[in-house]
């Protein structure tokens, strides 16, 4: 007879399976710590940069391809889901991996290095988020038990009207995200590898992300993802210690922030009363003001611009200057004839740019007031100041809501043994998710605070390499131009893009190689895990709810599988096609995909588990609706998508809001559509009602 509390079979197997992970990523993790320690000792003995980015580079993708072979797989539930045995710690490291995205990563310090307290309502939005995914979807979600999102909307609305509607956001939100993805890895794979094409570095970078999705689906992915959760935080951790130590002698920087961001305050008053910076600021102004002139009259300014260009060139042919710079003028002449639109376009952004940049601190806002404007100066004053608070709030809504609808981090939640370690994993998401969130906000004044005290002030010819290096990868991601012509750096003369800021930071500090080789394989990893998630999202989408489920309901496992594996390839290979365009920034792109989720799936979502009269009908109009005031909004407001529809003019934005905060308009319209025409049309059948109870009285959720 059995011991009265006697572990079961199953729990015996849970435990040793338990036991059996903690074995192999903890070597894991010590393997990883002696081969940084080894490059260390590679670079000190003479080690070529070039070598060490290779082996960077290489070394992880090599252990995660591994992992994937080793974790293949053509059963559904193991492929969809990963067996629903992934441990609620080991779901939370996996999904904080696909989680922390190149946007997070590498885009969340620059953002907050560029846009300072603006930059919080990211860090504020994604983790409340998980707050809403704790209490209103994960557990829930889990007891429906399926493999994908439209699978819950196809089941609770009750037909393939909200599954058809689920696909297509699913594919919509889930390609715009990962074209971010492989747009960060072509950054670093350019980087590391020093291949001179920015295209070749995408698309080799992209090799990388298909062998783990590819072979194993999710339970690849699952596996994959923790490991690469482990370099990650690593990389990310490493350098913002050592410039912690570096500047002030301790090694927590979370503890050290208040102390280097009143230096940073100092230093800011300093530049805004420098001589050189303010005669910058002056020529900066008036080429604003020249372009603003050229704007009164295009068809004038364009012909005078033209005059110029012809004389220009026919001087340079007359002295023999070098071919390169003949067509260069030749191809810019050409441009300036075939579309004068265009070019007023071009002289608008650059004007805006440049106006930007004329303002203190190099466009960089003031850590001493942290909205634009003064709550209690003129009328221009006061409405920029409540612009700027209103846009602060709506974007932390909408990154909550987005982050609460996105198909691939709830797909995560599927996977874990039970409905109580759903709930526990999306505590283990949050513990990993906000180790890097409390950091990013120190690692931006730390190195704000390198870049003003060391940075600034340098001779021209004395700037370090990284400045170059970096501008042969994108000249957008960092210029230097002495505008005033002393030949020394002043801060209004330097353009730097948020999303190097993290990728350089060992360079800007002057750390060792091997650190910046460190923190591009944890960019790498980031990169890598969500599109791996987001990939696999896509194809499972696209193979079991519409094809799977619409078009050959009786087709065998093993093909959707198959199907699943192709549609991947193919959705990997013209994401990078997009990203080898360079569409926009990465968090420009991720923050898109956010309010297109909220709009397209959290109200069906919210008011599917909740709200027992929402029916197909409701749904599907919702959905529509939401997705298009969105769609609408971007299309109309972000300057990207504005050029390719070749929409000319001024922006009008609602009521000030800015693009990346379309979701606040998508959200509400949807779900005020969901409910009056649920209201309109017939409620749901018994059987359905009686699902949603199932789905959310406490007592069913057993564990």
């Amino acid at each position: 007879m059995a011991e009265p509390h006697a572990p079961t079979a199953s729990r015996r197997a849970s435990m040793l399976f338990r036991s059996r992970l903690h074995r192999i990523y903890a070597a894991y993790t010590l393997c990883f710590v002696l081969f940084v320690l080894v490059m260390v000792m590679a670079e000190r003995y003479g080690l070529p940069k070039k070598w060490i980015g290779f082996v960077f580079l290489a070394a992880p993708v090599v252990v995660y391809a591994v992992i994937g072979i080793v974790s293949r797989t053509t059963e559904a539930a193991e492929y969809y889901v990963a067996g629903r045995r992934v441990p609620a710690m080991y779901n939370g490291m996996a999904t904080g991996a696909d989680w922390m995205s190149a946007a997070s990563f590498l885009g969340m310090a620059g953002t907050l290095y560029l846009g300072g307290y603006d930059g919080l309502a990211f860090v504020m939005g994604w983790t409340g988020g998980y707050v809403l995914v704790a209490l209103l979807l994960a557990p829930y979600l889990r007891k429906f038990g399926q493999y994908t999102i439209p699978d819950f909307l196809g089941v609770r609305y009750e037909g393939n009207l909200a599954r058809q509607i689920g696909v297509a956001a699913t594919v919509l939100v889930s390609f715009i995200y990962v074209v971010a993805q492989i747009y960060g890895v072509g950054l670093i794979t350019t980087r590391l590898t020093g291949i001179a094409s920015f295209e070749v570095g995408v698309f080799l970078g992209l090799g990388g992300i298909l062998v783990c999705s590819f072979l194993g689906g999710m339970r690849a992915v699952t596996w994959t993802q923790v490991a690469q959760y482990i370099v990650l935080i690593v990389a990310y951790m490493v350098p913002v210690v050592w410039l912690s130590v570096k500047q002030t002698g301790v090694p927590v920087p979370q503890a050290v922030y208040g102390q280097q961001l009143q230096q940073v305050s100092q230093a800011e008053e300093r530049l805004k009363a420098d001589p050189k910076e303010q005669q910058v600021i002056t020529t900066l102004r008036r080429r604003a003001d020249e372009l603003g002139t050229k704007l009164q009259d295009v068809p004038q300014a364009v012909a005078a611009e033209r005059a110029a260009m012809e004389r220009l060139l026919d001087s340079l042919k007359a002295v023999n200057a070098p071919q390169r710079q003949i067509q260069a003028a030749e191809r810019a002449l050409t441009a300036l004839s075939r579309d004068p639109a265009a070019t007023a376009e071009a002289w608008a952004r650059e004007r805006a740019e440049l106006e930007e940049r004329a303002r203190p601190l190099g466009g960089m806002p003031d850590h001493a007031r942290p909205y634009a404007g003064d709550p209690n100066g003129d009328a221009t004053a006061r409405r920029a100041y409540e612009d700027s608070r209103n846009n602060f709030l709506a974007l932390v809504i909408c990154l909550m809501m987005g982050t609460a609808a996105l198909p691939h981090v709830l797909t995560r939640y599927y996977t874990t043994p039970s409905v109580r370690e759903s709930r526990e994993s999306v505590v283990w998401s949050l513990l990993f998710i906000g180790l890097l969130y409390v950091t990013a906000p120190a690692l931006a004044v730390l190195v704000k605070f390198e870049v003003f005290t060391s940075l600034v002030g340098t001779p021209f010819d004395q700037l370090p390499a990284w400045i170059a290096n970096w501008a042969k990868v994108d000249p957008s991601l960092v210029s230097v131009v002495d505008v005033n012509r002393d030949g020394i750096l002043q801060l209004a003369e330097m353009k730097i893009g948020g999303d190097i800021i993290v990728l350089a930071t060992p360079e800007i500090a002057g750390l060792p190689y091997v650190v910046s080789g460190l923190v591009a394989t944890g960019g790498l990893a980031a990169a890598l895990s969500t599109a791996d998630g987001l990939l696999l999202t896509i194809a499972n989408a696209l193979s079991h709810d519409f094809y799977g489920r619409m078009v050959d309901p009786d087709a065998p496992t093993a093909r959707r599988v198959m199907i699943s594996k192709v549609l991947l390839l193919v959705v990997a290979l013209a994401a990078a096609f997009v990203a080898a365009r360079r569409p926009a920034d990465i968090l420009l792109l991720v923050t898109a995909a956010f309010s297109l989720a909220a709009s397209a799936f959290f109200p069906a979502l919210v008011l599917g588990i909740f709200w027992k009269r929402a029916n197909r009908w409701g749904a599907g109009a919702g959905m529509l609706a939401g997705l298009g005031v969105c769609s609408w909004y971007l299309a109309i407001t972000q300057p990207w998508l504005r050029d390719l529809l070749h929409l000319r003019g001024p922006a009008t934005l609602w009521w000030g809001i800015q693009p990346v905060s379309a979701g606040i308009f998508g959200v509400p319209v949807g779900l005020a559509v969901t409910v009056l025409v649920s209201l309109l049309t017939p409620r749901p059948p018994p059987a359905i009602e009686a699902f949603v109870d199932n789905l959310r009285y406490p007592r069913t959720l057993k564990p």
